[in-house]
């Protein structure tokens, strides 16, 4: 049985890079893959509200439509603004690459920290929120709300490691079920009311809601409060728009156009949809209270449904299949709105490894073309999330809209410098009249969230600061990593007369090479010295582009030695090498092959946390073939070189003898003295690791 075959059943086969084309999005599909979170925030949005009105009793409930009305209007503005940014960044880098160009790295930073941590939260809400509502529906089940939400962000992760086309196919079902489900029960309940005249109460609509004690009679300064603060709640019915912008790459072509068309369909609904049930709450009476004991006449054992339940279990009062249809897609669509931050955060994590601000492996693509290690990486952080915050929505929903709001804020300031800039230099009128339209709309979205983000920070920062706080975490450790990496490359950079570099003689060999940096000369010089009958250098194909540089600094180098290309088709270094090497011994069975593999070393184990191990892996791999050797030429950071010096060993009762007490053992001298000349590739020289004492502490050369 194959190893990998467990892998197989449970993601499928492995893709072709060549396949990548076909995994693209028709707008169909895209609407449901990058859409559910902003269309199924309808379903708690308005709940929001009505739970912060609640404070001040049935008084302030009558303001309900009023805020809604004005979310809409901010949600219209917003969608129109992020129609602008698709069409001027169409590359997929959305509101971190507007930022970055338009108001320079620290800016993307910040924005990148909160994507990514609105990412996680949305994964988070999503999932406890839909466990609400089925809970809502099926009593029995109260009490396993953690062990439920954490089950099905694992079930999501799966999904999504098949790929993107696979899981947005599955998700657009829900999705549509959903939206016409809701449609519906707006339509259902408007047809009783205007043309039967029926009653519909909520359950709660015969309670009476007294406000919380000291909030009798709220009135000026307190009462604008407690609207503001409603109107940030239901704000969170913004959330999820940006991920169309974050997913233009994965549209099919016109890319810019379908991604504009799909965030209008998206705006439509939602808006529809999230004022139909704020009329629908009023029409029924429905109440959400924040404290069980403001609900007076409610029996002793009651326990308060969500919204929407209450909501559509009076509109279906006379057809009860209506009322278990909605919880069940609506508990479905928010399980399956996290799919939206399954499709962002891997790609902006991707983006942000490629710009050396986080971890190199979150840049590759998995086995199904998805970008498996961000996805897992996200699942984890949302569990961790749901497990802190006990599986509560309403809680968690309190972190989740500082950070969307403050990359729309960051994006929005960046297209008007964007169309600013362009206005310089444009002189046709007709360009001209579309950028100062385009400026005029992204001026008017700024306005908008500046307003809401200023609202957010003023009525919840005793909740916000947990989201802010993972911010400043994320940027200061994404600060960090690209330190890390400039430091490494700045360390690796080959000097067009390289003074490291052993002079060349006769050799045979393999030399595995990625990039034409110091660790890759002193292979190919070490191996020449080697004296072996055959010398090449081999190369594996995973970014073409790569691949290509490698071949013009090598032509331009004029490196004597032949360098031939492995293609790899599903993006594997370990397979391609193995394969090569079995040939070469299958057509000379009695040669030996050596094979060379460079690499360099760090001193710390945080550092170690930042490279791949194919180095590691590959020799694994060779060690076990016959006829095979492998050696490892490091090359040491500075990091490596300033470890702790070593003591040196002293005889047993040397001290008591009176003889000298040696002295410490001092690592940077003895490794300048013996190889910063050359980092001498003979002492430097290992059959398993290219650190002897700590063979973990390596990394291969593809890593920079």
């Amino acid at each position: 049985m194959p190893a990998d075959l467990p892998k197989r059943i449970l993601l499928g086969r492995a893709l072709r890079s060549d396949k990548l084309g076909e995994t693209l999005l028709p707008k169909r599909i895209a609407l449901p893959v990058f859409a559910s979170d902003a269309l199924s925030s309808v379903a708690y949005a308005p709940e929001e509200i009505l739970l912060t009105l609640s404070v001040a009793g049935v008084s302030a409930i009558h303001f309900s439509w009023q805020i809604g009305l004005v979310v809409a209007v901010v949600m219209l503005a917003v969608v129109a603004s992020y129609r602008q940014n698709v069409h001027a960044y169409p590359s997929g880098g959305g509101d971190y690459e507007v930022a970055t160009v338009n108001h320079g790295p620290n800016s993307g930073l910040v924005v990148a920290s909160a994507l990514l941590v609105d990412y996680i939260l949305t994964v988070a809400v999503s999932t406890t929120s839909g466990v609400a509502n089925v809970v809502s529906a099926v009593p029995a089940l109260r009490g396993h709300e953690l062990a439920i939400s954490i089950t099905l962000v694992v079930v999501l992760m799966g999904m999504n490691l098949r790929g993107v086309r696979e899981s947005g196919t599955a998700f657009a079902i829900p999705t549509y079920a959903f939206m016409v489900g809701i449609m519906g029960m707006i339509g259902y309940g408007l047809v009783r009311d205007v043309f039967f005249g029926s009653d519909m109460p909520a359950e709660s609509a015969g309670f009476q809601l007294n406000a919380l004690p000291g909030d009798e009679n709220l009135a000026g300064f307190a009462l604008v409060f407690l609207l503001l603060k409603a109107f940030s709640s239901g704000c969170a019915a913004l959330t999820g728009v940006e991920a169309i912008s974050n997913g233009v790459p994965a549209f099919r072509k016109p890319k810019s156009k379908n991604a504009a068309t799909t965030l209008l369909m998206m705006a439509v609904f939602a808006v529809v949809m999230f004022m139909g049930i704020i009329y629908l709450a009023r029409l029924t009476g429905a109440q959400m209270a924040e404290d069980p004991s403001q609900l007076v006449g409610a029996p002793a054992d009651y326990h308060q449904k969500t919204a929407l339940a209450q909501i559509s279990e009076a509109v279906f009062s006379n057809f009860t299949p209506g009322f278990y249809f909605i919880a069940a897609v609506t508990g479905l669509i928010l399980v399956l709105a996290a799919n939206t931050a399954f499709n962002g955060f891997p790609v902006l994590g991707s983006i942000l490894a490629q710009d050396r601000y986080l971890p190199r492996q979150l840049h590759t693509r998995g086995d199904r073309l998805a970008f498996s290690n961000g996805i897992i990486l996200l699942a984890g952080a949302a569990i961790l999330f749901i497990v802190a915050f006990d599986a509560d929505p309403t809680r968690l929903i309190q972190l989740y809209i500082v950070g969307v709001f403050v990359s729309f804020n960051m994006s929005q300031s960046g297209m008007i410098r964007h169309w600013t800039r362009l206005l310089r230099t444009e002189r046709d009128p007709k360009k001209r009249s579309h950028m100062q339209r385009s400026r005029a709309i992204n001026a008017f979205g700024l306005m908008m969230t500046m307003a809401v983000l200023i609202v957010v920070l003023a009525t919840k920062i005793s909740h916000a600061w947990i989201a802010i706080a993972a911010m400043v975490v994320l940027f200061v450790m994404m600060k960090a990593i690209r330190k890390h990496y400039d430091r490494v490359s700045r360390e690796l950079v080959a000097a067009e007369v390289p003074d490291d570099v052993v002079l060349p003689t006769r050799v045979h060999a393999i030399v595995l090479v990625s990039k034409l940096h110091k660790p890759a000369l002193r292979a190919l010089a070490y191996a020449r010295l080697a004296r072996s009958h055959t010398l090449e250098a081999v190369t594996v194909n995973v970014d073409p582009k790569d691949t290509e540089a490698l071949r013009r600094d090598w032509d331009e180098r004029g490196i004597e030695v032949p360098l031939k290309v492995l293609d790899s088709p599903f993006r594997e270094i370990t397979g391609p090498v193995l394969d090569y090497v079995k040939n070469l011994r299958r057509s000379s069975p009695r040669d030996v092959v050596m094979v060379y593999i460079p690499e360099y070393v760090v001193g710390h184990w945080y550092e170690h946390l930042l490279h791949n191990q194919s180095a590691l892996r590959l020799k694994g791999r060779l060690l076990f073939k016959p006829g095979v050797m492998v050696t490892s030429v490091p090359w040491q950071l500075e990091s490596s070189e300033r470890r702790r010096p070593q003591k040196a060993w002293s005889a047993p009762g040397s001290v008591r003898r009176g003889e000298p007490r040696p002295q410490r053992v001092e690592s940077k001298a003895s490794g300048v003295a013996a190889g910063r000349s050359g980092n001498s590739s003979s002492t430097g020289t290992s059959t398993s690791s290219g650190n002897p004492g700590n063979p973990s502490n390596s990394s291969k050369d593809a890593d920079s």
